[in-house]
């Protein structure tokens, strides 16, 4: 009979444990009670019950931790100062799948906050922890260690309020400096994550697909060393498979892992170019809309920022018509303006980039987007600076001629300039900005004596014959109409009058 009884009573204690920790779980879903649970003890609590004999209650504890650490950067905190996380990395190795997903979420939990948790991560051997756990025949283990492996390698340079970095320049000095940020992307890659990673790939869940491309673009945006060693785990060209995936978010982080990868230098924009991924992006763009468009514009614009040749390779696989037909498809100001800058940057290099541009229609689109009081004060600043750009290139006189009947005087300068460039040079150009009313707007424009863009006028009146510039200049009628009054024809001096007078 004791014998049975005293059975019973640790029966209890462990239904008693497990029951505590899966209310603590529970509650922990919610952010309202997160802090009274802390302010009640219950790190210390969960910490000794992450050591119980039961796995059941070891899972549980983990998870509480998880939820908890996930809800606030003050609670993540306190899980390092409890001591757990080395503890949570020791016995991972020997540990179920189920505690190892648990740990993951943890660790992932407590690094997306600061880079500092994240460094905390990294200091107590959780990377190489992850790491091993890619390693797992279970998707869910791959994918939650993905995850944790992304939100560590993603921190970047801190760009909150400037007057607030003014005062704690030291606090910014030491923990958010780009040195500090690269170093934890550099050590997810250095504990050999990224051929892992890449591997992960392979698995047909579309949620560990999610993960693994925002690891790798998280790892390959800091530098160009980091991007280098994800290209070395040969992503590319497996990875434009996932372009046409099913999934949005695959298909995202796909089009922002290329991204981050192009924007790095010319030589890897050129290695994307020449796994046929500019057509790829193209193609993705095409089927795509709103958010899911932005990182594959982008892309875009990155590759051909670099140098004339790869603007040309954007424009060779169509990318103008696509990015035009982007700009009058979006609604969002950030996109549309996301949109303008690519088209800068393919359009600023040369006349035959800017002519390519000016010959979709664009140089008018983006004229009224910067005039277009609605459009956001950044939409409007891009447009006007790739107006400016695209025009100090663009010779095509049939695109720059609409532009100076609607541009205002800021912009129209710099039409004015591009005629007095091409028409001294050009002599069916002349005739066309004749007989198109060209010149006759030109002398209707009003510009300051002294002015560039006086100076740009008279430098397009030297191409013309003196007569036909007054014709076509203002007033000129009225005073042809009052010569024409005042005009005797000589023969009437010596012709006799009609018979009858």
């Amino acid at each position: 009979m004791s014998h049975r009884l005293i059975i019973q009573v640790f029966e209890q204690y462990q239904k008693s444990r497990l029951q505590f920790v899966q209310t603590v779980a529970d509650l922990a879903t919610r952010p309202q009670n997160s802090e009274i649970l802390h302010n009640a003890g219950v790190m210390p609590m969960l910490r000794s019950l992450m050591l119980d004999t039961v796995p059941s209650i070891q899972q549980t504890a983990a998870l509480a931790l998880g939820r908890l650490a996930d809800q606030s950067d003050n609670l993540a905190e306190a899980v390092v100062k409890e001591d757990i996380l080395p503890q949570l990395v020791h016995s991972l190795a020997s540990q179920n799948r189920f505690y190892k997903k648990a740990a993951a979420f943890v660790l992932r939990a407590v690094s997306k906050h600061s880079p500092d948790l994240a460094q905390a991560v990294v200091s107590c051997g959780g990377v190489d922890a992850l790491v091993l756990c890619l390693e797992e025949f279970d998707p869910g283990v791959k994918e939650a260690s993905a995850w944790a492996l992304g939100c560590i390698a993603r921190h970047n340079a801190y760009f909150g309020n400037k007057k607030k970095l003014v005062y704690q320049y030291p606090i910014f000095v030491s923990t958010t400096s780009p040195c500090h940020h690269a170093a934890l992307s550099q050590a997810v890659v250095e504990a050999g994550a990224t051929p892992l990673l890449v591997l992960c790939l392979l698995e047909p869940e579309m949620g560990l697909k999610r993960i693994v491309f925002s690891a790798l673009s998280q790892i390959s945006k800091h530098s160009i060393s980091l991007a280098e060693m994800v290209i070395e785990a040969e992503v590319f060209p497996a990875a434009f498979v996932s372009l046409k995936d099913p999934d949005d978010y695959v298909r995202k982080n796909v089009a922002t892992l290329m991204r981050e990868v192009a924007k790095q230098t010319p030589e890897l924009s050129q290695l994307i170019v020449n796994c046929g991924g500019l057509s790829k992006v193209i193609d993705y763009l095409g089927e795509s809309h709103g958010q899911l468009r932005l990182p594959g514009i982008m892309m875009l614009g990155y590759v051909a920022a670099h140098n004339e040749s790869l603007a040309m390779a954007v424009i060779l696989c169509k990318g103008v018509p696509q990015l035009a037909l982007c700009l009058s498809e979006e609604h969002e100001q950030h996109i549309k303006s996301a949109t303008v800058w690519s088209i800068d940057q393919i359009g600023h290099h040369t006349p035959e980039h800017a002519k390519v541009v000016a010959s979709a229609n664009l140089l008018p689109k983006l004229l009224e987007l910067y005039m277009d009081a609605s459009s956001s004060e950044d939409l409007q600043a891009k447009s006007k600076k790739a107006l400016k750009n695209i025009l100090q290139k663009c010779t095509h006189v049939p695109a720059l001629e609409p532009l100076l009947y609607d541009a205002p005087s800021n912009i129209l300068k710099h039409v004015v300039c591009q005629f007095s460039k091409v028409l001294p040079h050009d002599s069916k150009a002349r005739r066309l900005f004749v007989t198109s009313g060209g010149l006759k707007k030109v002398q209707e424009i009003d510009a300051e004596p002294g002015s560039a863009l006086q100076e740009y006028i008279n430098a397009i009146n030297s191409c013309f014959p003196e007569e036909i510039v007054r014709y076509y200049s203002p007033g000129y009628s009225e005073i042809l109409l009052q010569r024409l009054e005042g005009y005797q024809p000589e023969d009437s001096l010596h012709t006799p009058p009609p018979e009858g007078q």
